[in-house]
């Protein structure tokens, strides 16, 4: 890569849910794919499209979660998550929703970004919250070193307390601060710095770009384009079965072995996980107000990574 600047790593997210530091002892291997992106921009969508590209058929034999646990997360202790991937013979593909600034860069990993509208982010995290059970922070008092008791005591809900609507939530959505180092909060604030961590280094050879508006409009297209990225040959008659089942409906319909931890009770309702993979959704909820206000945050970045955001790569 000659003297070209690479990424550091410069701090650690932690909270009551997630942990960059878990990242400290893992090993890295020759062509790891590590996909690495904000909430609710289409993460498990990116990791059943990695798994069909590396196995090459549908039938799995396991659930995806078994195959790509999120580093991170503290539901399941590090030691556990280390050794699935050591175990791993196959080529890897790996979960974070951490910024590029809070990993450790590794020349011989292949990054896979995956971005989305913040605005439909917005709508597609308020459902994940009203879908996620109180077993999911139980697990993670549990596995943070609560005993028992203090993990039935565990909060319900990693979310801080929502206002009473959606545009009110919204708008605190848009101000919230919290993407510096020690915090990880899905708000606009840290969907943008995500994002703007990796789009630094966009013209590194081993970071690729996603959109969930380019997957959505041409889906064998883009899959197409993360294959020849990856390096891996999909045979012409293979790929329409892939394809297919990739799709947003054909994964809801298989929720319970593709929504990550389904068979942990995290969710209340697995396919709900999935809820409706919509571009646009925003428009029929925000108001004048709320889009003035996301302009003005908006309008602090770079026009071109705003309309990748926003669009996808043919905004």
């Amino acid at each position: 890569m000659g003297n070209r600047a690479l990424p550091e790593r410069r701090g650690i997210y932690k909270n009551f849910v997630v942990d960059s530091s878990r990242w400290d002892e893992f090993v890295p291997r020759e062509g790891d794919i590590i996909i690495s992106t904000p909430p609710k921009a289409g993460t498990t969508w990116t990791q059943m499209i990695c798994a069909l590209l590396i196995f090459q058929t549908a039938d799995f034999g396991k659930r995806l979660s078994d195959f790509t646990p999120w580093v991170d997360l503290k539901t399941v202790p590090i030691d556990e998550v280390l050794a699935t991937y050591a175990a791993q013979t196959h080529r890897r593909f790996i979960k974070t929703h951490t910024p590029l600034d809070g990993l450790p860069y590794f020349a011989q990993a292949r990054y896979v970004v995956v971005g989305r509208d913040p605005r439909d982010a917005f709508l597609s995290m308020d459902n994940h919250r009203k879908n996620t059970s109180p077993e999911f922070m139980k697990l993670i008092a549990k596995n943070s070193g609560a005993g028992a008791e203090r993990a039935d005591a565990a909060p319900t809900s990693a979310a801080p307390p929502q206002a009473p609507d959606l545009r009110a939530q919204f708008r605190d959505w848009i101000v919230a601060e919290g993407a510096g180092e020690g915090a990880f909060n899905p708000n606009t604030s840290s969907v943008l710095h995500h994002l703007a961590s990796f789009w630094a280094f966009r013209d590194l050879p081993n970071i690729f770009f996603l959109h969930y508006a380019d997957m959505k409009r041409d889906l064998a297209g883009e899959m197409t384009r993360l294959a020849r990225y990856l390096d891996i040959d999909v045979p012409a008659d293979v790929m329409p079965a892939l394809v297919e089942a990739a799709g947003f409906e054909q994964m809801k319909r298989n929720a319970d072995t593709l929504a990550p931890n389904a068979h942990k009770g995290i969710w209340r309702e697995n396919a709900r996980f999935f809820n409706k993979g919509e571009i646009g959704q925003w428009k029929s909820l925000l108001g004048e107000e709320e889009l003035r206000i996301y302009r003005d945050v908006m309008d602090r970045f770079d026009p071109e990574f705003v309309r990748w955001i926003e669009g996808g790569r043919h905004a």
